[in-house]
């Protein structure tokens, strides 16, 4: 088995898990947002870098077997409603209003459809909807539009669509040059809720030119190198594909799934009941719940508060990170949610940014060290950090520097704990895992805000949703809603989505009978979907009970190697080794020399006490005072607020 590369690229910084048999390998590069295909290279010259003592991008390609990759493009490309211009085909007895029954469908709708919406009779005689057909295609293209979109109406949608679909092809073949794309909405998902399938077909359509052109760009590099497989892509479902085989859609929200995924993994090693994650960045902190090694989703995924037929993560995004811009309003400190991002940064960056941020406020406290930061490639300038906080904090709020320093992390802490608070109000006692390049520095003072007692702290917490992806197979998921319950239509469902999972496995390379096959029936009711083995369908026969939504399921899997996890062991106490004393404001206001250590060289069994800090080249982690720490033996760090436990050893 060759290597394992696994990418995230995520907003600021792209990051980059490399899996040799026992080896795990990391480095970071600044995302280059005016082309990805840049920061995807980098990334790989920099693992090679580590890897090798050189960068050799020949080398490291050739050895490789796999590389699994998630992209933040098209969750960046929604938030900035910059794409394609579409145009949209319903029924000619249909009004668009049923697309825009709230304030986020109607802004998405005027920004990627507007008045490019056309109406034809699907029932008209043969040459009649020829006519209609190419009439409303050539009104579109004259409107603008560059791609199409056909959603017609339930029940006779896929009837009808192929209809349609048979004369586009007929008067537009493909092969013309300026032939126009069009997207059938069936062909995503045959989902008989017009709403949700619609928008799914539209954002898709959206998503899929910058994709295409991207991640094609991406697989170019590859074979330039002569890379031994096609690059995969993994998808927000948890699922990894080629790039061929991949939905646009299937990439929104991707990066933080690998960090669910990690996530998922590691509750169910450590036998974890109820887990919860904080993934902060540089703009957002991403929260989210794995519970009886599942991972919380949305039925009915949102993109943007907009209704999809898709499963996707529930995660609550709080606009709190570290290049979150703090300000005061009405003699209160506000965390965000506008950012500073990468370019300018924070104030301490250096790169012409004046707005006060965390990262500005823990180099003034001490937490981080100008000289260590990001494993001493940057360096951080403690006089504009401290220009931006007086000028814009203190001096608003009419207090000293080191009293503004900690107002600044009091309101910072517990917007993110607000967060955290909205699964707690079920959930109950849970832990939680914090990751992200931020995440490690603040676990501690969130979680005492929210009243939780234990953190972990991942070994590669830095590129955490990376390495999470390391847990994904080639694999490809189906549903088709089922009208009838009769147990010759469900044959014939599953038959169809059997056909399609062969065709899909066969252009990723394998035959059904290297895969696994899973076959369900999901029942929805009351927005909950519960899954029945198909072998048990004929009780949903007997049954008069109404549900929302009756489904056939099928998930095809080709696993392939995952990251491994060593086993609980029982681990001899070891004193960690001081680094230095390093002075830090503490929360009661007072400045105090507390330990450093450096995390690289930090034995299983490491323990210790806070305060304390422990520094990795890509984070730094807080150990607050009353807390306690231990390295355990996958080198993640279990941290424990014994304030809360005084009985406890």
């Amino acid at each position: 088995m060759g290597l394992l590369i696994n990418i995230d690229n995520g907003g600021t910084f792209t990051d980059v898990c490399v899996m040799d048999k026992e080896q795990v390998i990391r480095a970071k590069t600044l995302t280059t947002p005016f082309d990805l295909t840049k920061c995807f290279t980098e990334v790989l010259k920099a693992a090679s870098k580590e890897k090798y003592g050189q960068e050799n991008l020949q080398r490291i390609l050739g050895e490789t077997e796999y590389i699994r990759y998630s992209t933040t493009s098209g969750t960046n490309s929604i938030v900035q409603k910059k794409g394609p211009r579409l145009g949209l085909i319903l029924n000619d007895d249909v009004d668009r209003s049923f697309l825009l029954e709230g304030k986020e469908e109607k802004e998405m709708f005027a920004a990627i459809v507007g008045d490019r919406v056309v109406g034809i009779s699907v029932n008209d005689e043969q040459s009649l909807l020829e006519t209609q057909v190419v009439e409303v295609v050539n009104d579109l293209l004259s409107k603008g539009a560059t791609r199409l979109v056909v959603s017609l109406s339930a029940p006779s949608m896929v009837e009808d669509e192929k209809k349609v679909r048979n004369i586009i092809l007929n008067k537009y073949p493909r092969h013309l040059l300026g032939a126009v794309p069009v997207l059938f909405s069936h062909e995503m998902v045959e989902d008989y809720d017009d709403i949700k399938r619609t928008w799914g077909a539209l954002i898709n359509s959206f998503l899929h030119p910058g994709m295409e052109r991207f991640l094609y760009n991406a697989e170019n590099v590859l074979r330039e190198y002569r890379a031994k497989n096609p690059l995969l892509i993994f998808h927000n479902d948890g699922n990894s594909a080629r790039v061929a085989k991949t939905n646009a859609i299937k990439t929104y929200g991707s990066g933080p799934r690998g960090g669910m995924e990690g996530t998922k993994a590691l509750a169910k090693h450590y036998n974890i009941p109820t887990l919860l994650t904080l993934d902060i960045g540089g703009t957002t902190s991403d929260i989210g719940l794995v519970k009886n090694d599942n991972i919380l989703e949305d039925l009915y995924g949102e993109v943007e508060g907009i209704p999809t037929s898709f499963r996707l993560s529930d995660l609550i995004s709080v606009g709190a990170g570290g290049s979150s811009i703090i300000r005061v309003e009405n003699g209160r400190v506000v965390v965000g949610p506008e950012s500073v991002g990468a370019a300018p940064g924070p104030a301490c960056f250096g790169r012409g940014g004046q707005q006060p941020t965390i990262t500005d406020a823990y180099l003034l406290m001490g937490i981080l060290d100008s000289k260590s930061y990001f494993g001493g490639s940057m360096m951080l300038d403690q006089s504009r950090a401290s220009a931006a906080i007086e000028g814009k904090i203190a001096e608003e709020l009419g207090v000293s520097l080191e009293e503004s320093l900690l107002s600044m992390e009091k309101a910072y802490e517990q917007k993110i704990a607000e967060g955290l608070s909205i699964y707690q109000e079920n959930e109950g006692k849970s832990a939680l895992l914090a990751f992200g390049g931020a995440g490690p520095m603040s676990a501690c003072g969130v979680a005492r805000e929210a009243g939780i007692e234990e953190v972990i702290i991942p070994r590669l917490a830095a590129v955490f949703s990376a390495y999470g992806i390391s847990f994904s197979d080639i694999a490809h998921e189906y549903q088709i809603s089922l009208k009838e319950r009769k147990p010759e239509i469900i044959q014939e469902k599953v038959n169809q989505l059997k056909t399609r999972a062969e065709r899909d496995m066969f252009a990723e390379g394998f035959t059904l009978a290297e895969c696994k096959i899973d076959v369900s029936i999901g029942v929805v009711s009351n927005g909950e979907l519960k899954h029945i083995d198909i072998a048990d369908a004929d009780e949903l026969f007997k049954e008069d009970k109404a549900y929302d939504d009756i489904q056939v399921y099928l998930k095809v899997v080709k696993p392939i190697a995952h990251a491994k996890l060593q086993t609980n062991v029982k681990l001899e106490e070891e004193k960690p080794e001081l680094v230095r004393q390093q002075r830090i404001l503490l929360p009661s206001g007072e400045w105090q020399e507390v330990p450093v250590y450096n995390f690289e060289n930090m034995a299983i069994g490491s323990c210790g006490v806070g305060p304390a800090l422990i520094e990795d080249e890509y984070f730094t982690c807080r150990v607050l005072d009353g807390w306690t720490f231990r390295v355990n033996e996958n080198s993640d760090i279990f941290m424990k607020d014994e304030r809360s436990n005084p009985n406890e050893n």
